[in-house]
């Protein structure tokens, strides 16, 4: 009844290979974004200009906690989830931490001038160049391990399964993957 918890910076690729992953253990989805969205009856710009940041993050938090007593999903995080200490906490007692390392140049030529990112909206690349490394040092932190994922879906999936089942098999020796 474990879960995955994909975290990394925006444009890592968290919901495309966390759906792929998904469907090869057979779990159950959630991206956190999508679910707080639909959840708040409003897009992320719209909380984030209404309502502010602290108002989103703490609904992410929530989410988190909601979701994760679920059991066997994949849950793709939000760029900024994992680098709450309490976040990784509580992801931690439910499942694992995947970190999706991708470097900057690639994550930004994915989100650059997408609309629905106010942390693109609101930044320049320099100042997106720094958030991404500051994040990079918490995700690692937390993570219980990390994958490469600058290639396929599949392939990211495929390592990330070999990964987790090694992971947990010397705690859950009893238990089905």
């Amino acid at each position: 009844m474990k879960n995955i918890y994909l975290c990394g910076f925006m444009g890592c690729g968290k919901t495309t290979v966390g759906r792929q992953l998904a469907v090869n253990l057979s779990y159950r989805f959630v991206d956190l974004d999508a679910w707080i969205v639909e959840t708040e009856g409003m897009e992320i710009a719209e909380i984030f200009a209404s309502k502010g940041e602290p108002y989103f993050r703490q609904a992410e938090q929530n989410a988190i906690r909601l979701i994760g007593d679920q059991g066997n999903t994949v849950i793709a995080t939000g760029g900024g989830a994992m680098v709450n200490a309490a976040n990784a906490e509580a992801a931690k007692k439910n499942g694992i931490i995947v970190y999706l390392d991708v470097p900057f140049d690639v994550c930004y030529e994915r989100i650059r001038g997408d609309a629905g990112r106010p942390l693109v909206q609101l930044n320049t690349r320099e100042k997106l160049e720094q958030l991404y490394r500051e994040r990079e040092i918490l995700y690692r932190a937390h993570a219980n391990f990390s994958v490469q994922a600058d290639r396929t879906p599949f392939a990211c999936a495929r390592e990330i399964i070999q990964q987790f089942r090694a992971y947990i098999a010397p705690m859950h020796a009893d238990e089905p993957v």
